[in-house]
C-alpha cells in the first residue's frame, strides 16, 4: 500500500478512530518514558497546590505572552 493510500484511508475514519492512528504513530516516533512522566506529574501536582494554597500567583497568559513578544523587535 502506497502512503498516500494509507493517508487517504485513515483520514476516511471516524474521529475516534483517527485519534487512535494519530496517537499510536506519536508514540512511536517519542515512546513514553515512565520516569520522566513520573517526574512530570509530581512537578504538575506541586505546581497546582502552590496554586491553591496561594504560595505562588498565577500570570494571565496574554501577560507571559507580551511580555516574551516585547523582547522580539517586529
Amino acid at each position: 500500500m502506497k502512503t498516500k493510500d494509507l493517508i487517504a484511508e485513515a483520514v476516511s475514519l471516524p474521529v475516534e478512530e483517527r485519534t487512535m492512528v494519530v496517537d499510536s504513530l506519536l508514540k512511536s516516533l517519542n515512546p513514553p518514558e515512565m520516569d520522566i512522566d513520573k517526574k512530570w506529574t509530581e512537578v504538575a501536582k506541586r505546581r497546582l497546590s502552590e496554586l491553591r494554597n496561594g504560595s505562588v500567583k498565577p500570570i494571565p497568559g496574554d501577560e507571559v505572552f507580551n511580555k516574551i513578544w516585547s523582547k522580539f523587535p517586529s
